[in-house]
């Protein structure tokens, strides 16, 4: 995540202000320009080509900022929400509102990385859309099919979440962790074919294997013993496809943690610098990751990034950063 001033004022914002705390100008994301633009009194802002953009009309329901073609309508964040708690479900609504802020993140991340994002009403068959169910009154199961990710708006409740965590031992859990992963489940489906296939089966493992068998065997036996040696964590171990998704996820938290500290000059290094992504991890992530962790030992808090990469693992981020780049638009 870049650093965002006020274009009025020059004062830092955040990614989600929506008005500038210094001076006042209300504002607006403009994904065309990747930046925090000011707004005027009815809600529009005028790029330099003359168009016209409004603000989203779920400002007020999701805190949503970005900019919409038209007055009224919705943004291309918002379009990729299929579904969403009812209006009379206060708690679910409430949620809504966090989990469309980590979806907001996502797409940023992966508009920089220049991945192709079609939304289902743009391509049915093979585009991307999100169902954010509110548990409040059914079960909700998290996971990705054909183009749809369903989230579980519990997720954005730290209580919940923290009791779910430490229930299934995991080292860390949040909302937007489980944007990137699910997400990876799209990006594997829409982008390993061809000659990707064996080179992804070579490092994660056959896909083919029955996926259900293999989520009743973890679940009965937990992982294989030296896991670590060869996981990023317990979960990869499930499946192949799990694999994949949780190295998916993990370069997606470095590149972006990276990124955002290179743009506070917390280090003068960008990723793109680097043509090997274990020499980013190796070079800037694991001596920044310590003083991260070391920073949030310092206020009390658990480690901001409590894992460790052994070299099986960097070679599927390689894997996962090669992808990427040979599939950027």
């Amino acid at each position: 995540m870049k650093s965002f001033s006020c274009r009025v004022c020059g004062n830092a914002l955040y990614f989600e202000n929506s008005v500038c705390v210094s001076c006042g100008t209300s504002l607006g994301f403009s994904r065309e320009e990747k930046a925090i633009v000011p707004v005027d009194d009815q809600g529009q802002y005028v790029d330099a080509a003359g168009l016209v953009w409004h603000v989203c009309r779920n400002l007020n329901l999701s805190g949503c900022t970005w900019l919409a073609p038209l007055e009224g309508g919705q943004c291309f964040a918002c379009d990729l929400t299929r579904t969403r708690p009812n209006d009379e479900d206060a708690k679910g609504i409430a949620q809504f509102h966090e989990a469309e802020v980590a979806k907001r993140h996502l797409v940023v991340e992966l508009d920089v990385l220049g991945l192709p994002i079609r939304t289902k009403e743009e391509d049915p068959e093979q585009g991307l859309a999100f169902d954010l169910l509110s548990s409040v009154a059914e079960n909700v199961v998290i996971g990705h099919e054909d183009g749809v990710i369903t989230i579980d708006l519990a997720e954005s409740d730290d209580a919940y979440r923290e009791k779910v965590r430490e229930q299934l031992a995991e080292p860390y859990r949040t909302m937007l962790g489980h944007f990137r992963h699910e997400v990876g489940h799209y990006y594997e489906w829409q982008l390993v074919t061809g000659d990707w296939i064996e080179k992804a089966r070579d490092l994660f493992g056959d896909e083919t294997k029955d996926y259900q068998a293999e989520i009743d065997r973890h679940y009965s036996e937990g992982p294989p013993e030296g896991w670590q040696e060869s996981y990023i964590s317990e979960y990869a171990t499930m499946h192949p496809f799990e694999d994949f998704a949780e190295s998916w996820a993990h370069f997606l938290h470095i590149r972006d943690t990276v990124d955002t500290a290179a743009s506070y000059g917390l280090t003068s290094v960008q990723p793109e610098a680097f043509t090997e992504f274990h020499d980013l991890v190796a070079g800037v992530w694991i001596p920044l990751s310590t003083a991260l962790n070391q920073i949030e030992r310092s206020m009390g808090k658990n480690d901001l990034y409590p894992f460790v990469i052994p070299p099986p693992v960097l070679a599927k981020l390689d894997f996962v950063a090669e992808l990427v780049r040979a599939s950027s638009v």
